[in-house]
């Protein structure tokens, strides 16, 4: 890079990492209060084995909780509806326990809870003022490897159908007041989800270092990050009971949350919400299946030896021992790999989810490119949405 390059770093959340300090939670909480509000899904994680060891130690340290559980990915109403539930008990603190749509509803709850409209309103893209960037405290737990959400300051929330949307609350404020990841919780998570969240961590980490947003600082952290990729994500997928994997797979997911908040994404997560809001399907299950296709054509406009074409090769040289090929191997070798994990860690095609071939041009209009390092076409951005139909 030129030192005369201007570049800004938002500064993510406090960060609790490692096995078993999901006990370390109570005493977090007194930094804010013994009022919670706790957001998980609509069964994983409350039937599994440390829902009532959290509860124990709310128990012990005389915590007052309240429930609101989260079926799916988030909506304005779901949203709207958890404020309506909770605005009158006097919440102090919130805390999300689960996969992305998890802690971007509680996100989006903890700032909603302290605004008088719905969160509509506050929308990107589709409401009529910008948030306040008042927020309760929300404290964020995943338990999958995938979204970032635990560093980032938006929500995602959606709504679907054929005047679908899939759209960010977003503010500085919103990012969590404290990351806390235990690979403990994540050991049960279904193969499915693990390639799924994976992947999209996976896309997250190479689409913010190929943004043209990209700097040394997120550079950096996306290169540390894509080689725990590289280690761990198979085996997360074909041994989760490998706390190892889970963890190295836990490290590059928040690094990518990070990244991403920073450095913005590319065409892949331009679909994310065009497609998003169209169908239901699981973000990194679309993230995923999009992402081999998607590189494949943005590799086929970029010139040799300018930093886009540097910065794959070096990505692809993270996943050989060999290091005395050309840029071409490495490159063309990222490529095989991507295809490869696609096809074996079974991403799915869009038409399992309902997408039908006559609404791929209204769709592509619709994808925004984002920060790819090339603009791809709305005839190529069919192409990818055809390919992977």
């Amino acid at each position: 890079m030129s030192w005369n390059q201007s570049f800004e770093m938002a500064v993510g959340p406090q960060l609790v990492f490692g096995e078993g300090k999901l006990k370390t939670l109570p005493t977090l909480l007194k930094n804010w209060g013994n009022r919670i509000l706790v957001v998980t899904g609509e069964s994983s994680f409350i039937k599994g084995d440390y829902w009532p060891i959290l509860l124990e130690g709310f128990e012990a340290h005389h915590i007052e909780w309240r429930h609101y559980q989260v079926k799916g990915e988030p909506s304005p109403a779901m949203v709207d509806r958890a404020v309506e539930n909770y605005k009158e008990d006097g919440i102090l603190v919130v805390i999300g326990v689960g996969g992305g749509s998890v802690l971007d509803a509680g996100k989006a709850i903890a700032a909603m809870l302290c605004e008088q409209l719905p969160v509509r309103h506050f929308l990107e893209g589709v409401g009529d003022r910008s948030p306040s960037g008042k927020t309760l405290p929300f404290i964020a737990i995943p338990t999958t490897a995938g979204t970032g959400s635990e560093a980032t300051k938006n929500a995602v929330l959606s709504e679907v159908g054929k005047a679908g949307f899939k759209k960010s609350l977003r503010h500085d404020h919103y990012v969590p007041k404290v990351a806390l990841i235990d690979p403990n919780l994540m050991l049960s998570c279904p193969q499915s989800i693990t390639a799924y969240s994976g992947m999209d961590a996976f896309t997250q980490l190479l689409e913010s270092y190929l943004s043209t947003k990209a700097n040394p600082i997120t550079d950096a952290l996306v290169l540390e990050g894509l080689r725990a990729i590289a280690k761990h994500l198979e085996t997360a997928v074909t041994d989760g009971a490998n706390l190892e994997a889970r963890a190295g797979m836990a490290y590059a997911a928040f690094l990518s949350g990070c990244t991403l908040a920073n450095a913005g994404l590319g065409t892949v997560h331009g679909f994310a919400s065009s497609v998003g809001g169209r169908i239901e399907i699981p973000h990194g299950a679309l993230c995923g299946t999009l992402m081999g296709i998607c590189n494949r054509l943005t590799v086929a406009q970029i010139e040799r030896g300018t930093t886009a074409w540097s910065k794959y090769e070096r990505v692809g040289r993270l996943f050989f021992a060999n290091q005395q090929q050309s840029a071409a191997y490495y490159i063309d070798g990222l490529l095989d790999r991507i295809d490869r994990w696609v096809d074996a860690l079974a991403l799915p095609r869009l038409r399992i989810f309902g997408l039908q071939k006559e609404e791929i041009p209204n769709i592509a209009v619709r994808t925004s490119n984002k920060f790819n390092p090339v603009q791809l076409s709305e005839e190529e951005r069919q192409i990818i949405l055809q390919t992977r139909l």
